[in-house]
């Protein structure tokens, strides 16, 4: 039963904001095929980007890493990483979906995938690690993931209605995303202060404001707002 009730917990958080990037999406929204279906694709991503971890980190003690060790695992094999299996889920799904018919889908359909993602490692970790972690993710990484998911798929979503400047759109939107992300990441790993660690933290929330106008700017200028 109490294995039970930490899936449960695990699977919650990225359901919750899942549901909640739902509501957002105001004027034209997805279907739940769709949704469940980017879900989906977030949790396969994990099996590349923790295969590609485990190769470019073999050591998993971040005491035992060392500065340049530390920053190459923030921004190399966990933020590029992530990202980049995150974002070929999205482009290789949802981009070419002739559903994906306004640019705030393309919020929608990033943070479905990052909720699948992040969903996936909770559950990784309450396998390996029982109960502890679970706590501290569920205010951490989870609303981590639902930033990186904003900032790549409001650029995604741009980038759909915009063939012109669509590659650059895409990779300023995975850099920014991937900057956030390895930032967010160093500071939390690193061991010279508990203050970055704290600081780490309150960026991430901070980040949630910027994320929150992102999202307005695509739901006022839905082409469906007035219909």
């Amino acid at each position: 039963m109490f294995g039970y009730l930490l899936l449960f917990l695990a699977v919650l958080p990225g359901l919750l904001i899942s549901y909640a990037v739902f509501r957002a999406d105001k004027y034209e929204r997805e279907g739940t095929l769709n949704l469940l279906i980017c879900f989906g694709l977030g949790v396969a991503a994990t099996i590349p980007a923790i295969a590609f971890e485990k190769w470019a980190c073999p050591d998993p003690i971040p005491e035992r890493w060392g500065l340049w060790k530390t920053i190459w695992i923030a921004y190399g094999a966990v933020a590029f990483n992530e990202e980049f299996f995150k974002m070929l889920a999205l482009l290789l799904g949802a981009f070419v979906w002739r559903f994906f018919n306004e640019p705030m889908d393309g919020i929608v359909y990033a943070v479905l995938v990052a909720m699948g993602f992040a969903t996936a490692e909770n559950i990784l970790y309450i396998h390996r690690f029982g109960a502890e972690p679970l706590l501290l993710r569920t205010f951490t990484a989870v609303p981590a993931h639902l930033v990186f998911g904003i900032v790549t798929g409001y650029y995604t979503g741009l980038a759909k209605f915009n063939r012109d400047k669509r590659t650059n759109l895409l990779a300023f939107g995975f850099t920014l995303a991937v900057i956030i992300h390895g930032t967010y990441d160093l500071l939390i790993l690193q061991k010279s202060s508990d203050w970055l660690v704290v600081l780490g933290s309150v960026a991430l929330y901070l980040c949630l404001f910027y994320c929150i106008e992102l999202v307005k700017v695509h739901q006022e200028n839905s082409p469906f707002r007035n219909k």
